[in-house]
């Protein structure tokens, strides 16, 4: 049995990305939430992730850590799950904007911070960050332009792809982003996910806040 452990899920945006995966193909694991921003949860991390981060993937002794590389690891683990589309340049393009949300988008992240249940007034952008956005937005609708006669996500079917960005669903609703009419029902696609929705009904019910 796999076991993610994860951190707060109004917060952690980088443990629903795995964690999304793992639930949309049905592959079994025991979840087991550590609190961000506690002494007990800043002990866990210490003692048990190799990185003090959350998401954190183990299977028998083995540790994965850090979101994409738990979500490749699935991917090895799993083929006959298309976690990852099949088509060779399918997948190649998947995973050029995976990457890039993975390793870019600083100013949108420290802008605007995940929190699933809050509807916050919207910040006063640098234009850094507009671009940023007007980038993910660009992702996005060139996504839903290629591949929407395949199917509502973001190369028609479910992948790794959608778990990616899945966070910026989110951060976008709270600080109040408009989007073109392809995002947008991209965005809401997502928000009506099974998946989603169960994250967000836990998360809105969590004690902790910052």
């Amino acid at each position: 049995m796999l076991t993610l452990y994860i951190g707060n899920k109004n917060y952690s945006s980088w443990s629903l990305r795995p964690w999304l995966v793992l639930r949309h193909f049905d592959i079994p694991f025991e979840e087991v939430l550590w609190p961000l921003y506690t002494p007990e949860g800043t002990a866990l991390l210490k003692a048990n992730s190799p990185n003090g981060k959350v998401p954190l993937l183990q299977d028998d002794a083995l540790k994965v850590w850090d979101s994409l590389a738990i979500i490749e690891y699935l991917a090895d683990r799993h083929p006959g799950h298309a976690i990852w589309p099949r088509d060779r340049a399918i997948r190649a393009h998947a995973r050029a904007i995976s990457a890039e949300m993975h390793s870019g988008f600083a100013g949108v992240r420290g802008s605007m911070p995940m929190d699933v249940r809050s509807r916050l007034p919207q910040p006063v952008f640098s234009e850094a960050v507009q671009l940023e956005i007007q980038r993910i937005i660009a992702i996005w609708e060139d996504c839903r332009a290629r591949y929407a006669a395949s199917g509502p996500w973001l190369f028609g079917e479910f992948s790794a792809a959608d778990a990616m960005f899945a966070p910026v669903v989110w951060r976008f609703r709270s600080y109040g982003i408009a989007l073109p009419e392809a995002s947008a029902a991209w965005s809401s696609a997502m928000q009506q996910h099974l998946a989603m929705r169960h994250w967000e009904l836990e998360a809105i019910a969590e004690p902790w806040t910052l």
